[in-house]
């Protein structure tokens, strides 16, 4: 075995191991190796991907509500673009 490979040993009733095999067949992998392997690295792709994602939009939506309902000061450019706006509307 070569080092980089890792080996991963599982027991299941005689009934499971049919019922993955034809699964295996009728996918059209060469083994039953094949697909079990396939078959839980896309799975486990999906888990992490969902994961992600909601990590993500949990840090999303945190970074939005502290700006908007964080009680910093706004800044100069902000504050320049404010009165420029209000200059804009005066003079309609």
């Amino acid at each position: 075995m070569k080092t980089s490979e890792a080996r991963f040993d599982t027991r299941l009733s005689k009934k499971q191991k049919e019922f993955f095999e034809r699964a295996a067949v009728l996918g059209g992998y060469r083994t039953l190796t094949e697909f079990v392997i396939y078959s839980v690295q896309d799975k486990a792709k999906q888990i992490i991907d969902e994961h992600e994602r909601i990590v993500s939009s949990d840090k999303d939506k945190e970074v939005f509500f502290d700006a908007l309902l964080g009680e910093s000061e706004p800044n100069e450019a902000l504050m320049s673009a404010a009165k420029k706006y209000k200059e804009e509307l005066s003079n309609k």
